[in-house]
């Protein structure tokens, strides 16, 4: 049975049917769906079914969502246990089946045994306390309350999502202090490795350096994460393998049919590039969709990949600094996907680099292992070359006291991005990571429409500067940060970084320039409204000695700044139509409870005794019982009356 056809069956059917195999039917039908689906899975490929009922409950116990990846081996997987809660349909083709490429039969018993599970240790359970309280409402295309976006809520772009971001800090608590991590033991720096401090903050490493996911694929399955090794070339023959270990995907993923579920890109980048492999100038890749990618320019090239998958990608040195790339699938060649000449290079290294999204890989890094298949003669794996063979990325920063923090302050279209982005090239040294909206836009390469993407790309940047104050490295927030306790939250949490606040704050004119330019340039329209709210809530910082290091106003003075945003605050004032009062509550007339043993007794009884019918006290009520409640608006400091909601 598909699993389209098992989503048609009622509960009762799905009770029944988990009755028969002897399993747990209780639960929700989203739980007795995927239990029924993993035994039945599990059946084909031989498994015990307790064994995955056993699995299953422990994924549904997890803390997190539970990144499943195949322990190291050397051999080539072909079957697999079902730890997974939303399992993917395997008999849906995603690819091309004149594509496919059949398995070698011919390779031996030990390249065909099944492989134990081994569940990668949760990078993001050391930031549990990161993850908001409302990753309920992260569901693409949703209000943030449950419920699709409205009309009047399609298109509000990028401020509006930024700025509801920011309303959430006005009553957040204070973070912790950061905790000082127990020193642990120096990684060798000659060992090969995905390297957590050349990834995106979103890619997850596993413990054993080789394998990686995702971190959020449950929650934004539209996210591409990429990383690269720690060692590069630039001489010799050199190669290495990856493996397409397992697609992850959700059922709210399944069901878009518009866009591609999974995606995998492999290759070579030179240091200092995007992370998004294949979209820069000296970023080349092969992409699982049947293409190779340099530049952002895509051609067709080689085999669609699928689950098991195995690419070889091998990166050819001649003495003159010209270099050929060329894969490999399942052992099969592909052909050379680029020919560089010495110039383009420059003599510098390449990094072998991965790109995924809604799936697992592994890198086959062992130096001891044979290869998976074998490579073109001559060519030497990667993690077997000699230490002076390789060349070794920039090391990161060990303690936070190395490290540095940006924030960037502005009111929409001023130009922080511009400025921040400038900033990174001027200073490739640092190795700064810009996280902002427009960043994690980009890593969306496909799929969703440009508001539901917005919305999920600010609700993820929450989480990822979380993520950064614990991790060392350096960093710029680029975002709007106009609220005074968005800014102080903030800093607090990168309590030991070296704290920078720049803010940019042009001219009238200059402002009014640079917004035309950014509206025609993105095609994102900001309502004039919205940017008179804006200016309203829009507060400048001061220097605090406790929250900062430094205070730079990049453009106005700060005195001149200041006084400029009084104008547009007291201009907007005066055109925003006045926020409608609260109607004062009427008094709640308190209603006399029926009594349990028939009416009451009549009042025309007498009774003169001591504290009887006629004592006085019984009369005496508290003050505050017949007062009226009154509703007294609260004066916020970052956001005038109540919250966003007068001004939204």
């Amino acid at each position: 049975m598909k699993l389209t056809d098992m989503k048609k069956l009622k509960v009762p059917e799905l009770r029944s049917r988990l009755k028969e195999l002897g399993l747990d039917h209780k639960g929700l039908k989203a739980e007795l769906l995927g239990r029924l689906w993993s035994a039945l899975e599990a059946r084909q490929c031989g498994i015990d079914v307790q064994e995955v009922q056993l699995q299953h409950d422990r994924s549904l116990t997890a803390t997190a969502p539970s990144m499943d990846v195949h322990s190291p081996s050397s051999s080539p997987p072909t079957a697999a246990g079902v730890t997974e809660r939303c399992e993917p349909d395997r008999t849906r083709e995603y690819a091309h089946s004149a594509t496919q490429t059949e398995t070698d039969t011919s390779l031996p018993p030990q390249q065909h045994g099944s492989e134990s599970i081994s569940t990668l240790q949760r990078g993001s359970e050391s930031i549990s306390e990161c993850v908001p309280e409302y990753q309920a409402e992260e569901r693409g295309g949703g209000a943030g309350d449950g419920r699709p976006l409205s009309s009047e809520e399609m298109g509000r772009g990028r401020a509006f999502y930024e700025f509801k971001e920011e309303i959430r800090y006005k009553r957040a608590k204070s973070p912790q202090p950061p905790v000082d991590r127990e020193e642990t033991e120096a990684e060798d720096e000659d060992k090969v490795r995905l390297d957590p401090y050349d990834s995106h903050l979103h890619f997850e490493v596993g413990p054993d350096g080789a394998c990686g996911q995702p971190r959020f694929w449950a929650r934004f399955s539209s996210l591409w994460s990429g990383c690269r090794l720690t060692h590069g070339v630039l001489q010799g023959k050199v190669g290495f393998e990856v493996r397409l270990e397992r697609k992850l995907l959700t059922t709210q993923l399944e069901e878009q049919e518009d866009m591609e579920p999974c995606g995998l890109r492999v290759g070579w980048s030179m240091a200092n590039t995007s992370l998004l492999l294949g979209e820069d100038d000296f970023s080349y890749a092969y992409d699982g969709r049947g293409k190779k990618v340099s530049g952002g320019k895509e051609e067709v090239f080689g085999e669609l990949l699928s689950e098991g998958d195995i690419i070889g990608c091998y990166a050819s040195f001649s003495t003159d600094g010209a270099v050929e790339l060329s894969f490999h699938k399942n052992g099969r060649v592909m052909g050379e996907a680029f020919s560089l000449e010495s110039s383009v290079l420059k003599c510098g290294p390449l990094f072998p680099h991965v790109l995924c999204k809604s799936c697992s890989v592994r890198v086959l890094l062992d130096p001891t292992a044979p290869p998976w298949y074998p490579g073109p003669p001559g060519f030497t794996p990667l993690a077997a070359l000699c230490a002076r063979q390789r060349v070794r990325s920039t090391l990161p920063p060990t303690f936070r006291a190395q490290c540095e923090v940006l924030l960037m302050v502005g009111l929409p279209g001023s130009g922080k991005s511009h400025w921040a982005r400038t900033h990174v090239k001027q200073h490739p040294e640092e190795r700064y990571k810009l996280l902002g909206t427009e960043e994690l836009l980009a890593c969306m390469i496909s799929g969703g429409q440009r508001d539901s993407r917005l919305q999920q790309a600010s609700q993820c940047l929450t989480d990822l500067i979380k993520m950064a104050a614990q991790t060392p490295g350096n960093y710029i927030l680029d975002q709007g940060n106009i609220l005074f306790s968005a800014r102080r939250y903030k800093l607090q949490l990168f309590a030991g970084f070296r704290r920078r606040v720049l803010v940019v704050f042009p001219s009238a004119d200059e402002w009014k320039r640079r917004l035309s330019q950014h509206q025609m340039s993105n095609g994102e329209q900001i309502p004039e409204t919205a940017l008179l709210k804006l200016q309203v809530s829009c507060s400048l910082p001061e220097q605090h000695s406790n929250l900062l290091e430094e205070l730079q106003y990049v453009e106005l003075p700060q005195e001149q700044a200041q006084a400029l945003l009084q104008e547009y605050s007291e201009e907007a004032r005066r055109l925003l139509p006045p926020i409608p009062k609260q109607e004062k509550k009427k008094p709640r007339h308190h209603k006399k409870r029926p009594h349990p043993h028939g009416p009451p007794p009549s009042h025309s009884i007498q009774w003169t005794g001591l504290h009887g019918w006629n004592d006085t006290r019984l009369n005496m009520q508290p003050r505050y019982w017949s007062v009226p409640h009154q509703d007294q608006g609260c004066y916020y400091r970052d956001v005038g009356y109540s919250g966003y909601e007068g001004y939204w």
